[in-house]
């Protein structure tokens, strides 16, 4: 196996390419299709139930002042910015769009103190509340899942990292980026995504797992590059924000939109997005009602100007 791109956390999350790579658990569609591991993202069970917990006071304070509205021009901006590279590449740099075109399972392998299982649990369904046309589960069994995340120590991370990808890529992985957490992303040869894998810490504080975790999620979908120009992101490893934010709503609905499809170029995109992006509007403004909606309400919020 070859990891080709890795994406991470500031001080960081990671994507990083053509890295060996441990096997990842085998499904029928790996046995059934060549498997390249394309991209890896540095940054990411059974049924799990914990009380409801209060959110994070800096997760609170980044929403109460997270900006909602943006042009047509900066959500393609981003877009175009994070989907088509990897923020570390080893050999020929792909820019073409990475996805997954199946169900998404999550299998969750704890080797951490605390037990953040439920958090993750948690997480995924708020991904797949607000993101379109993605099937995207927790698992219980390994064997079925395509999405593999551990959770270790914060001591252990860099072991762990050479357990995965081995001593000489993760030496390439530690002296570029420097990782606080860690994912990949595996592609076959028509791009499409067939596997994914996180490494998160989980005793670095509550914001700091939120946002590793939710950055290395996502990236592991797809979105699997960093760039500090855009501002707004949480791939930009400036921001830092511990939720899935508006403007990365954006991106990733407009990733799986059933016309957005594995191994598109930039211009192939670039054609459909006039007609995409009022779609990708309506679905954001329905999952992001204004707070003053009535309960049940359909109102969607202003989120964007064209």
């Amino acid at each position: 196996m070859q990891i080709r791109g890795l994406s991470h956390a500031a001080g960081s999350r990671v994507s990083v390419a053509s890295l060996s790579a441990a096997p990842f658990a085998t499904t029928r569609l790996l046995r059934a299709s060549p498997m390249v591991l394309l991209a890896a993202v540095i940054a990411f069970g059974g049924a799990l139930s914990a009380p409801a917990r209060a959110e994070n006071a800096e997760i609170s304070i980044r929403r109460a002042n997270e900006q909602t509205r943006f042009s047509n021009d900066e959500i393609k901006d981003g877009f175009f910015k994070t989907a088509f590279r990897a923020e570390l590449q080893f050999g020929r740099q792909d820019e073409r769009i990475r996805k997954f075109d199946e169900p998404v399972r999550v299998f969750v392998v704890n080797h951490g103190t605390p037990d953040r299982r439920a958090q993750i649990a948690a997480i995924i369904a708020d991904i797949a509340a607000h993101i379109g046309h993605l099937d995207l589960a927790m698992t219980d069994k390994r064997q079925a899942a395509n999405f593999v995340v551990t959770l270790v120590d914060q001591r252990d991370l860099a072991q762990t990292i050479r357990s995965h990808f081995g001593a000489a890529k993760a030496k390439q992985i530690q002296e570029a980026l420097k990782p606080e957490c860690l994912s990949g992303i595996g592609k076959d040869r028509s791009y499409r995504i067939r596997r994914a894998e996180a490494i998160l810490p989980v005793d670095a504080g509550d914001f700091s797992f939120y946002n590793c975790a939710y950055e290395e999620l996502l990236q592991g979908l797809g979105i699997i590059n960093d760039d500090n120009s855009v501002p707004w992101t949480m791939f930009n490893d400036d921001v830092q924000m511990g939720f899935f934010d508006v403007y990365d709503q954006y991106l990733v609905n407009i990733l799986y939109d059933p016309r957005i499809r594995p191994a598109m170029t930039k211009n192939e995109v670039d054609s459909l997005l006039p007609d995409i992006l009022p779609t990708v509007r309506a679905r954001v403004g329905i999952a992001n009602p204004p707070s003053d909606a009535p309960a049940g309400s359909n109102a969607t919020a202003s989120l964007a100007a064209p």
